[in-house]
């Protein structure tokens, strides 16, 4: 685990957990890809027990609730996160177990125990990322599925700043970041700074593969309601040529 990048990262969510209040949670798996309600991945969750990494705000395990979820579990990096998780589950009636911590570390979670293991736009966050999955693995049950979202890797290697998107001609979009390019880069947002890594696909499906998983479905697709309509912007532009987010589900084997 870098330590280094997780605490700015912390830092971050800690200071504008608020601005992200119930952004990009289920049924949305990220932007401008099909929904849950139409991609049915997890299907009937009642009585099941479910962990969610980078819970955020606590919306996608509401979701779960909702739908008769037997136990959620939730683990964030950010305490100010969970603070917004705790009170938006207890305005509706629910609750779940909540963690802080990085998804990296040991914080005595149980193992073999979870049916379902997720996370909605967030495993991208972590630093060493076989290691998470090796992680997640141990949380599961022998058959035991893992489903996680996250922005396609493509989508930030083309046309990705603001700057670089105003340059927008015709039908091409430019690429400005190799795909090769795995090492960790800042990006500005909200006048602080992130550190993330853009993978390949590879990067996910061997990460996968080592942890013990079987793929059963890769989900990179944008949205048929964006692709039926005019677009009017640089990043529906983009999602008309290349997807903007993507979706894994895999099997514990």
């Amino acid at each position: 685990m870098d330590r280094a990048i997780v605490e700015a990262n912390r830092e971050y969510w800690n200071k504008n957990a608020d601005a992200w209040f119930g952004t990009t949670a289920l049924p949305v798996y990220g932007e401008m890809c099909p929904t849950e309600d139409q991609l049915r991945l997890f299907g009937d969750v009642r009585g099941k027990r479910l962990l969610e990494i980078c819970c955020g705000s606590g919306h996608s395990l509401l979701y779960h609730a909702q739908r008769g979820a037997g136990e959620l579990w939730g683990l964030d990096l950010s305490e100010r996160q969970l603070e917004n998780a705790r009170r938006l589950l207890a305005e509706n009636g629910q609750s779940a177990r909540l963690f802080c911590g990085a998804m990296e570390e040991d914080l005595g979670l149980p193992r073999e125990y979870f049916d379902w293991v997720y996370s909605i736009y967030g495993i991208g966050w972590a630093t060493d990322l076989e290691g998470v999955f090796r992680r997640i693995a141990s949380y599961l049950k022998p058959g035991g599925t893992f489903l996680f979202s996250w922005g396609h890797t493509l989508n930030y290697c083309a046309g990705w700043t603001p700057e670089q998107s105003h340059g927008w001609q015709g039908e091409r979009i430019p690429l400005t970041r190799s795909y090769f390019d795995e090492e960790p880069f800042r990006m500005p947002v909200h006048g602080m700074e992130v550190v993330l890594r853009n993978r390949k696909i590879s990067t996910y499906v061997n990460a996968l593969a080592g942890a013990g998983f079987c793929l059963e479905r890769m989900v990179e697709e944008t949205d048929r309601a964006v692709l039926a309509a005019k677009p009017e912007t640089f990043k529906e532009k983009k999602a008309h040529m290349l997807p903007i987010s993507m979706i894994f589900k895999a099997r514990k084997l």
